[in-house]
């Protein structure tokens, strides 16, 4: 029997296995990233292309982003948490609270008066979410979790000093919790998305928004309002929207290992309070636009925000009772949480 004769195939086989083996090692894989703000946002200049650049060069150019801002891919925001889900987009950034009651456990980071600081808050955020909230977020793969750092009020024609200045504005709430709170301090609440608020403002649809101050100039917000209004900063955060950057789980199942751990070392509570001091920073770049377009600041002082603080406590209490209805230890969650924004 002629052995060579036979293992010519076999080598030649073998090798072209080893060959398709390799090209597939080397394929480039494009993630598909979607987001809700125009591409000059902060999100997207400070967060989603350094994030996306470190992801292409941990991976020697393997893995690489492409990014679709201001809804591209279509939908609306609310809809983009199950577009991760769904595999229409494989990684999203998304804000959970858009889709009023459906991330319950998660919203204890969205109590009145509950933040601190963007990092810290995101950190804590983490902690939190990946260990109470899990089945909220069954069907994605979380990336991040982060919080702003805080809200603060953006009015057309009367400056907020105080809760009887609220009474009766209609103002621009961003989630469940923002609308209770701004309706316990007085004010009508106009819940939507952030994309809507500047047409709104200039068509008279609210007198004002709670937004933070990093949306501001992407949204061009300054120039259709006259006031603002901040809290004292040693005070804790007005209030607070949850983040999260998630990954459709079948596409990250997809990768081999070696991207994976590109992905894995990307994530998590570090990164997380990374992306929580972006928007530290980026408070006083969106300030300046107000700044600069000479519109009216004014600070609350901390006895006036402790009175928002007591008109607030009802939101916080109802919160623990609904999560309470739900199975949930609602005081044993609000606790945790304020211990890990304690720490």
């Amino acid at each position: 029997m002629n052995t060579g004769k036979l293992l010519k195939p076999l080598l030649a086989a073998l090798l072209l296995a080893g060959g398709a083996a390799q090209a597939q090692s080397d394929k480039v894989v494009t993630l598909r990233v979607h987001h809700f703000l125009p591409p000059s946002s902060n999100t997207q200049v400070k967060f989603l292309e350094p994030w996306c650049a470190k992801l292409a060069s941990e991976s020697g150019g393997r893995l690489k982003c492409q990014i679709y801002p201001a809804m591209q891919m279509g939908g609306t925001p609310p809809q983009l948490f199950d577009q991760a889900k769904d595999g229409v987009a494989d990684i999203v950034w998304a804000v959970p609270g858009y889709q009023a009651g459906r991330f319950l456990v998660s919203e204890a980071f969205e109590l009145p008066f509950m933040g601190v600081s963007g990092e810290k808050s995101s950190r804590a955020l983490w902690t939190y979410a990946t260990k109470n909230a899990t089945a909220e977020y069954k069907g994605v793969r979380p990336l991040v979790f982060h919080v702003i750092s805080g809200m603060a009020l953006h009015t057309t024609a009367k400056q907020v000093r105080s809760m009887d200045d609220l009474r009766g504005l209609k103002l621009r709430a961003p989630t469940r919790l923002a609308t209770r709170m701004l309706s316990a301090l007085g004010a009508t609440p106009v819940p939507m998305p952030v994309p809507m608020v500047t047409e709104s403002l200039a068509k008279g649809v609210i007198d004002g928004a709670m937004i933070p101050w990093e949306v501001v100039p992407a949204m061009k917000v300054q120039e259709v309002v006259k006031y603002h209004t901040e809290t004292d900063p040693t005070m804790p955060l007005l209030s607070t929207t949850t983040f999260i950057l998630a990954m459709n789980p079948a596409k990250y199942d997809s990768l081999p290992p070696e991207l994976k751990k590109v992905i894995d070392a990307n994530s998590g509570p570090e990164v997380s309070a990374w992306a929580g001091k972006i928007w530290d920073d980026a408070t006083l770049t969106g300030r300046q636009a107000g700044v600069d377009h000479k519109n009216t600041f004014y600070t609350v002082p901390a006895d006036e925000v402790g009175k928002w603080q007591k008109a607030s406590e009802s939101v916080t209490a109802d919160w623990v009772k609904e999560v309470s209805a739900k199975g949930y230890d609602g005081k044993k969650l609000l606790a945790e949480a304020q211990a890990l924004l304690a720490n």
